[in-house]
């Protein structure tokens, strides 16, 4: 199963440690240290600055439909305002997600993996058609083992199986008049709202355990666990509680409809034993109702507490882990660029910068990834960190490249301090 997992866009280390991690190396001089380190400082603001904007649009967009708002609505926006919106913070969050290295589960893998048999000795069942939209994101992929224990202890197995250390969940519920028409009344979702739920070390098997209104599905062998003993105790309890009464009744109805030529006596006594008998049958039937809700109970307690310590953010403070993940992963793979661009002097094709940095990642780190050369790269050029000429990358020198970064950050608000002079004149 290792075979079948592909290195994922996802650097597996904090932006500060790729920072000592490069330095580590000793591919440059003691004495650019704390050049370098100051080059990363300035780089890492410049993405938190642009990474806010982002924050702020998906809070606006996404303002309309927050289930767990506290503020007041000033605009009730009519309903093309409203999809319009919904659009845009799909189109936004995509874009966010996808510089967080986080990559979408296609409907496809959505259905394979809810068909594997579940971790946690549990059956769900969804209801798809409760919902308008549904997107699933995952980051982080590996393979872990886990021993399973069934048959009271007796019999164990291993299995291996893949495990995701992010997944984002986006779910768009029908409206109020869907639930209408099937007289569902009494739900615990907003019809109309957008959830977005953030999880952690999910296995793949058990993403239908993330939809809201998953529902407890008893496997066969719960129910001939409950079932088999029950009709066996059934049985014996009909047969010494009731056994005599029921004969009587059976030799009754049998005078009744002509198959008996005998009438049947019926006295107080055996009124009194069938009375007995009924009760001790519907104490009973009561008694395994209660063992089939308390079985069902305890698998609801199951799913639950996996949840609860599965769940990291929901709905709006999503965005945040989301944006933070995101500056995270364009800091690393912006430094890792220059980094190897700046110990190699003479420049390096694509390629060349490309197998460099998975190369050292994997024979140093002990980390296989598949390194975005090309996104590293977009954004270098668009900081004018780096000339790209016939192929070849060059960066600019350390001190060049920290005087261009801070410059380019005085001018960021230029605008308001021009304002300012056009007011006062």
């Amino acid at each position: 199963m290792a075979d079948e997992l592909q290195p994922q866009r996802f650097i597996p280390f904090r932006k500060s440690d790729v920072v000592e991690m490069c330095l580590a190396e000793g591919r440059l001089p003691d004495s650019v240290g704390s050049a370098f380190r100051d080059f990363c400082r300035i780089l890492e603001a410049f993405f938190h600055f642009e990474f806010h904007r982002v924050l702020e649009r998906l809070k606006d967009c996404y303002a309309p439909f927050d289930p767990d708002a506290d503020t007041r609505q000033i605009i009730i926006l009519p309903d093309s305002d409203r999809e319009r919106l919904l659009k845009e913070l799909v189109r936004e969050m995509m874009v966010l997600l996808n510089a967080a290295n986080f990559e979408q589960i296609t409907e496809e893998s959505l259905k394979q993996s809810m068909a594997v048999e579940s971790l946690f000795k549990i059956r769900l069942a969804v209801d798809f058609s409760d919902f308008e939209d549904i997107l699933f994101f995952r980051r982080g992929e590996q393979i872990k083992e886990e021993v399973l224990v069934s048959f009271f202890g007796l019999k164990k197995r291993t299995i291996r199986f893949v495990n995701y250390d992010r997944v984002l969940v986006y779910i768009r519920f029908k409206e109020q008049n869907y639930f209408d028409a099937q007289k569902r009344r009494h739900l615990f979702f907003k019809p109309g709202s957008t959830i977005i739920k953030l999880f952690r070390n999910v296995p793949q098997a058990d993403l239908e355990m993330l939809f809201p209104n998953s529902e407890i599905r008893m496997k066969p062998i719960d129910k001939l666990i409950i079932g088999v003993p029950a009709a066996i105790s059934g049985i014996i309890v009909m047969v010494s509680k009731l056994g005599a009464s029921l004969i009587l009744i059976v030799s009754l109805v049998a005078f009744w409809v002509g198959l008996r030529e005998h009438p049947v006596d019926i006295n107080q006594h055996h009124l009194v034993a069938l009375g007995l008998g009924l009760g001790a049958l519907a104490g009973y039937l009561f008694k395994q109702i209660g063992k089939f809700k308390n079985r069902k109970i305890r698998f609801m307690k199951t799913l639950t507490e996996s949840l609860y310590f599965r769940n990291l953010d929901n709905n709006a403070g999503v965005f945040h882990h989301m944006i933070d993940a995101a500056e995270e992963e364009e800091f690393k793979e912006a430094v890792l660029a220059y980094y190897f661009l700046l110990v190699a002097g003479a420049g390096l094709s694509r390629q060349e910068l490309d197998h460099a940095v998975e190369r050292w990642l994997a024979e140093r780190w002990n980390c296989r990834i598949n390194f975005e050369v090309d996104d590293a790269l977009k954004k270098l050029e668009r900081l004018g960190i780096i000339s790209i000429r016939a192929d070849k990358i060059r960066c600019r020198p350390l001190e060049d490249a920290k005087r261009h970064l801070d410059k380019s950050w005085d001018n960021f608000f230029s605008y308001v301090f021009s304002q300012e002079i056009g007011r006062s004149n």
